[in-house]
């Protein structure tokens, strides 16, 4: 298809996976009556953000891959004609956890699972106590609406993942997310971590002339009484391939965003723009080292 409507859903969540489950689900319903092909959820979207401790009994959280996640977005897919991007927290097996997304096609089959591969350790985001890294790539994956790729929070500020994905053909990356504001820091730095975030991503869409949607959550989530929360900004967005802001939420509200893919136009400016055309791949051999001493 030249031409396909994306959507990325920002939710505010609560302590109830049922509740998260059904909320889900009916906005991504609203998304595919208002003409979204693609839609894509926060990143684990079926609970708050429990990574601000660790704990082993929030292991509990996790579900199988298929699962309760995916077997309630594969009926609503093929209902609705869409692809769905979900993303949960997979257990895998004994002992062994993914920051996942599940891609369902519009026919309500599987079309990848991929695992986060990037995971942060910082101040009340421990997801290295949680979450293995990904071990299945950087993989773009064929859809009815053709390739899609989709990385999760922490790998949006990583410009090899973003590339791979552009190299596979993709002409739209998704980053389902949950990121936010330490509330001791939002006067002195807030203003300058949201711009950075969003102003990273737009330049993965312009260095790669691709389309980038980001779905983050929304509200104050503090699980633990004893951990100071978290401020989730919201800001969620779609830009094109030249970075343009094509679709923006609040910082506070629940939201759907919707843009329309033109690969067209995406044509137009990687033509104009040749960054892929004019890389030397015959002189990057140390992007592969850890640090070039």
């Amino acid at each position: 298809m030249q031409k396909y409507t994306i959507a990325v859903i920002q939710l505010e969540l609560s302590p109830d996976t049922s509740d998260n489950e059904r909320k889900a689900l009916d906005w991504v319903t609203k998304a595919a009556k208002q003409g979204a092909n693609v839609i894509c959820l926060p990143e684990l979207y079926r609970s708050q953000y429990f990574c601000q401790k660790e704990d082993t009994k929030l292991f509990g959280l996790a579900e199988t891959f298929p699962g309760p996640s995916t077997e309630l977005f594969a009926k609503a897919a093929e209902e609705l004609h869409a692809v769905i991007i979900v993303p949960f927290f997979e257990k895998r097996g004994s002992g062994m956890y993914h920051n996942s997304a599940a891609i369902i096609d519009a026919d309500g089959k599987t079309a990848g699972l991929y695992r986060k591969m990037h995971i942060p350790d910082d101040p009340a985001y421990y997801e290295k106590y949680y979450f293995t890294p990904g071990d299945a790539g950087f993989k773009a994956f064929e859809t009815k609406y053709g390739k899609i790729g989709t990385l999760i929070c922490w790998d949006q500020w990583f410009p090899e993942g973003a590339r791979l994905m552009a190299l596979q053909g993709a002409p739209v990356l998704f980053y389902p997310t949950a990121i936010g504001w330490h509330p001791a820091e939002i006067e002195r730095y807030g203003a300058r971590q949201q711009d950075a975030w969003m102003t990273v991503q737009r330049g993965h869409a312009i260095a790669n002339g691709m389309y980038v949607a980001a779905a983050n959550r929304i509200g104050f989530e503090q699980p633990v009484a004893e951990q100071a929360g978290i401020q989730f900004w919201g800001s969620s967005f779609i830009c094109d391939p030249q970075g343009l802001i094509l679709a923006k939420a609040s910082d506070d509200k629940e939201e759907i965003l919707l843009a329309e893919v033109d690969l067209k136009n995406l044509e137009n400016v990687r033509n104009n723009w040749p960054f892929l055309r004019d890389r030397r791949i015959d002189a990057y051999q140390d992007i592969l080292k850890r640090y070039i001493d």
